[in-house]
């Protein structure tokens, strides 16, 4: 009797393993970010990734890449789409279980920190910064690419009073004068420079090493339990890379809508884009080296300046280009 009874539990069991599988296959869920255009959005759009992984995709907006670290672990996302790279490495250190498994888009010009017109700040004397509030979004690239100027331009940032904004509460209080710069990405930007202008453009931060990537991530259950589907969704996003690339205008519109912006604006931001191929991807300047000593180089100057207690020895393990092949 007592093994009869074991017998159904466990086949009740298997049973309802497999039920809870299959329904994870009937929906990938996948964060992105608003106000942030990118090619494959003409394919989020146009459900080109429904039909080609064969399962509903379902696209959640968020506000930081902290909250997609937040709703991986919870298990609320599969695969996050322009994850910011410093909170995916503060994520991965501090023991959340996720992969990089692409870069989603490169930019600079489009990821800055406005400072007052009226402040008199700039590049020369930028070291008035100290005792003044500074808006940004923190714990994400944005924050660190802050840092690294303040560093750069021999501003002692323990000095600067830090506000943790998401990107339109701080063009808001740029706007309105309760901050003297204030850091974003995306379309906050242009509302800032009403009032202002870059401490740095973008170019000259790249001129100085300063570089600013978005990845492709995803929780090690989904990579575990569905590497096709994440196999799939990477080869559409490469195959909607290749066709805005081939012909950038064409479905600027389609891009806007899907980030709830004007043309003008979006046609903006995305000419300041570029998106690494596969082959580049698998190179030695990101998947095949290059992003791991990133990564590494990001938490130690996380942990430097007291936003990370304790970077770790490797990250290669975190970084996985198996997927792309």
């Amino acid at each position: 009797m007592h093994r009869m009874t074991m017998a159904r539990a466990l086949a009740a069991g298997t049973a309802l393993l497999a039920a809870s599988t299959a329904m994870a296959q009937d929906k990938v869920r996948v964060a992105y970010f608003l106000e942030w255009p990118t090619a494959n959005q003409v394919a989020q759009v146009d459900k080109t990734y429904d039909k080609e992984l064969g399962v509903e995709v379902e696209w959640r907006a968020f506000g930081t890449g902290t909250e997609m670290n937040q709703a991986m672990v919870s298990g609320d996302i599969d695969i996050s789409y322009s994850h910011g790279f410093v909170p995916f490495v503060v994520g991965v250190t501090n023991g959340a279980p996720l992969k990089l498994v692409g870069i989603a888009v490169t930019y600079s010009e489009n990821d800055l920190c406005i400072v007052r017109d009226d402040s008199g700040i700039t590049q020369a004397n930028a070291r008035e910064l100290e005792g003044k509030k500074v808006a940004t979004p923190t714990g994400n690239v944005t924050h660190y690419k802050l840092l690294r100027t303040l560093d750069h331009l021999g501003v002692d940032a323990s000095k600067v009073e830090i506000v943790q904004m998401n990107g339109a509460d701080a063009a808001v209080a740029l706007i309105r004068g309760d901050v003297t710069m204030a850091c974003a990405f995306g379309g906050p930007i242009d509302r800032m420079k009403t009032v202002g202008k870059p401490l740095m453009t973008g170019a000259e931060q790249e001129a100085v090493g300063i570089n600013t990537f978005d990845i492709i991530s995803a929780t090690d259950s989904f990579a575990a339990e569905h590497p096709d589907l994440l196999r799939k969704f990477l080869a559409v996003t490469e195959a909607a890379n290749a066709a805005y690339k081939a012909d950038p205008a064409a479905n600027v519109d389609t891009i806007a809508g899907a980030a709830g912006m004007d043309r003008p604006a979006a046609e903006a931001m995305l000419a300041n884009f570029a998106y690494p191929t596969v082959e580049e991807q698998l190179g030695p300047n990101w998947l095949g080296g290059g992003v791991q000593e990133a990564a590494k180089g990001v938490a130690d100057v996380m942990v430097a300046t007291g936003n990370l207690d304790k970077a770790l020895d490797d990250y290669s393990g975190f970084v996985d280009p198996s997927f792309l092949k």
